[in-house]
């Protein structure tokens, strides 16, 4: 019956948590023709969904208001609608604690409110990047102990998100999905779903187990690519050679070599947090992640490496960090999107500020934000700000900035990200990573 539901498109779907991962999921499984309804605790968010208007900007054109406008979508506070659906996402953060492990408290309390509004014959899916082990672990027990038999009364999948903020090529529907079952029927339930809705291939994995690592190992991947490169970052500026040369050099190889570029540090709601995640579970089987763990020790330095060099280029220059005037080009994790989780950016500025500098920033994508109580404001990106500063540091390379004028106007610049790889006039202004 859920399967014929599934196929007709008939399915009721609620998606658990309309942020980043959410909203874009909601929107399109409405597009492919089912009703959705949103669940999200913040009421802003809610009243934007149900007028059609967009906080998230990988929404493309008028997709949200024309579902809403059809009545395909809407949005709630509200768990009572549990009992009215055949299919559950849960697309909620995963974020880490103070101490680097694994905070879950979403998912359990998700899983805890959905429990009193749950029927037979329906499919829950988890998204949210994980480790190994938590569908199994802490949602399946829940659902089992409330009387309902997996595999028969209900159906429970793990299909990892793979949302890249500002990825104009990549998007939910061309980019291949990943699903997991506790049992074959679960993945194929969860599978026809995803096929309704994905242009591209559904690849099938034994188990949510596997389903759940395999999302790890993408992100680890990246993590201890880019440790790598931030190394030799490192050593390259100690030994006199420019790191972004010798990158585009091994490019040129077309087999063996994939690039990976140095920055000021990782940001985002995936690559700086899921390798703890991993390392953390890994210490139940008695094993330790060195290699992952020192990658990730290495990510984390890279904001203190910036405020060492940022010293050393306003030593040369006969100026202290205490007093200086500094101007941060972009706060947001990545190009061209407004995204701050994680952003290694908020890190530098705090640092800059204990040594006494003067730290004045802008950011298209980001009019404003706080940290530790302070609040922030972009200032205007005109000659007159740029000329009064010290020092230039470019940690976001937004496509908007019109480098060749940053750089004519600017005394110094410390450009993290190679921003200004196609500027000839004022190179001698300019310091990199």
């Amino acid at each position: 019956m859920l399967l014929k539901k599934i196929k007709d498109k008939t399915a009721k779907i609620a998606i658990v948590g309309l942020g980043y991962v959410g909203l874009p999921l909601a929107v399109q499984k409405a597009k492919a023709g089912f009703s959705v309804i949103g669940i999200e605790r913040k009421k802003e968010r809610i009243d934007m969904v149900n007028k059609g208007e967009t906080y998230i900007p990988d929404i493309v054109g008028n997709d949200l208001k024309n579902v809403v406008k059809e009545k395909k979508l809407k949005a709630t506070q509200s768990f009572n609608c549990i009992s009215e659906v055949d299919i559950i996402c849960i697309c909620v953060p995963t974020p880490l604690t103070n101490h680097k492990e694994p905070d879950i408290q979403y998912i359990e309390n998700v899983t805890n409110k959905i429990l009193p509004y749950l029927h037979k014959n329906q499919l829950i899916i988890l998204e949210s990047t994980t480790y190994p082990g938590t569908t199994e672990e802490i949602i399946l027990p829940k659902i089992q102990n409330a009387g309902f038999k997996v595999g028969k009364d209900f159906y429970l999948a793990f299909s990892p998100e793979r949302i890249d903020p500002g990825n104009k090529k990549y998007r939910l529907t061309n980019t291949p999905k990943v699903v997991g079952g506790v049992t074959p029927k679960c993945t194929q339930l969860a599978g026809a779903l995803y096929k309704q809705v994905i242009q591209e291939k559904i690849y099938t994995v034994s188990s949510p187990k596997a389903a759940e690592m395999e999302k790890l190992l993408e992100n680890v991947f990246r993590n201890v690519n880019i440790a790598l490169v931030n190394e030799l970052t490192i050593l390259c500026q100690r030994m006199g050679i420019n790191i972004w040369e010798v990158i585009e050099a091994a490019k040129t190889k077309p087999y063996g070599f994939m690039p990976f570029y140095p920055g000021p540090g990782l940001g985002g709601h995936c690559i700086p947090v899921d390798p703890f995640y991993l390392a953390w579970k890994a210490k139940e089987y008695s094993f330790n992640t060195r290699f992952i763990e020192l990658a990730g020790e290495i990510n984390d330095n890279m904001p203190y490496y910036v405020v060492e060099r940022v010293t050393k280029i306003l030593n040369q220059q006969k100026k202290c960090i205490s007093d200086a005037n500094i101007l941060i080009l972009g706060v947001a994790y990545k190009k061209d999107i407004g995204d701050l989780r994680e952003s290694p950016v908020l890190k530098i500025i705090e640092l800059l500020e204990k040594g006494g500098a003067n730290i004045h920033y802008n950011d298209p994508y980001v009019p404003s934000f706080s940290l530790k109580g302070k609040k922030y404001r972009s200032v205007k990106l005109d000659d007159t700000v740029i000329e009064k500063q010290d020092l230039v540091i470019i940690t976001t390379d937004h496509s908007v900035y019109d480098y060749q004028k940053i750089v004519n106007s600017a005394r110094l610049i410390f450009d993290t990200r190679n921003a200004t790889k196609n500027i000839k006039e004022g190179r001698e202004k300019i310091h990199l990573l």
